[in-house]
């Protein structure tokens, strides 16, 4: 069985809060929570929006953060990051592609695939034509062996009305990919901060709730001038893969309080 911590979007910064929250002590709260319960993980996974305004300090702190960690993370490309910080302070796998943060973390009976789907100067996501070919081609390298993709912007509308105005815009091109084959087995997105479920072109999905805050429900109704961070608690992932069973446990690691100011 294969056991990965699966957490996204700490919107890090050195200062100051979001609206009243404290992304460190959040993130503190989860890299904690981790070392005290799942030491036993295979490795971790960070789906993007690791800082909040693509300041390089931001980087070096949450580098610090996250070196705290007993279990290796694997961090990916949010639409909030910028890659030349994120290559300059986070270690990444030595075989990636080069010109995008995309790499492929193997086990004996998996194939994880890390993908970019950041669009500069943009919320929205984007997959181009050289992503595209890429994760063609790891995904044809081993067809017979179970992948799962992990990435930040869905590829598909989720019910949620201001955050599909900024999925993923390459969607139609993506899922034409990984519906060619047949190895892949879950997709694992971020970018919502909520916890959503499904399958799209029969291929099972996941979304998580934030480490930092958590967007409100879709009723009632808001959108982004209105927005209000959700009086939610954060949560991580804990997904159990083996043989043809995938497993997700969703996990609240700290009360809803922590890190808000009084």
């Amino acid at each position: 069985m294969t056991k990965i911590i699966w957490m996204s979007d700490p919107h890090f910064q050195m200062t100051g809060t979001i609206d009243g929250l404290d992304p460190r002590v959040r993130l503190k709260a989860a890299i904690t929570y981790l070392n005290t319960h799942y030491t036993d993980a295979d490795f971790a996974v960070l789906t993007g929006d690791l800082v909040g305004d693509d300041i390089v300090e931001d980087y070096t702190g949450i580098a610090e953060y996250l070196a705290k960690s007993q279990v290796s993370i694997y961090p990916l490309m949010g639409n909030n990051d910028e890659r030349e910080s994120f290559r300059a302070h986070l270690p990444l796998p030595a075989d990636g592609m080069p010109d995008f943060i995309q790499y492929v973390v193997d086990t004996p009976d998996q194939t994880f695939i890390c993908l970019d789907t950041h669009k500069v100067g943009s919320h929205a996501g984007q997959f181009c034509s050289a992503r595209q070919a890429w994760l063609d081609q790891v995904l044809a390298k081993d067809p017979l062996k179970p992948a799962y993709i992990f990435m930040h912007h869905p590829p598909l509308n989720l019910g949620l009305p201001p955050q599909d105005e900024i999925m993923l815009e390459d969607s139609d091109a993506f899922l034409d990919i990984v519906s060619a084959h047949n190895n892949v087995k879950h997709l694992f997105m971020g970018h919502v901060h909520r916890p959503t479920a499904g399958t799209v072109k029969g291929i099972p999905f996941a979304t998580i709730g934030a480490l930092s805050f958590q967007a409100p429900a879709p009723q009632p109704a808001w959108h982004w001038d209105s927005f209000v961070l959700a009086k939610e608690a954060p949560q991580l992932g804990v997904l159990l893969i083996e043989n043809d069973k995938v497993v997700l446990q969703y996990t609240q690691f700290c009360d809803y309080d922590v890190g808000v100011e009084t």
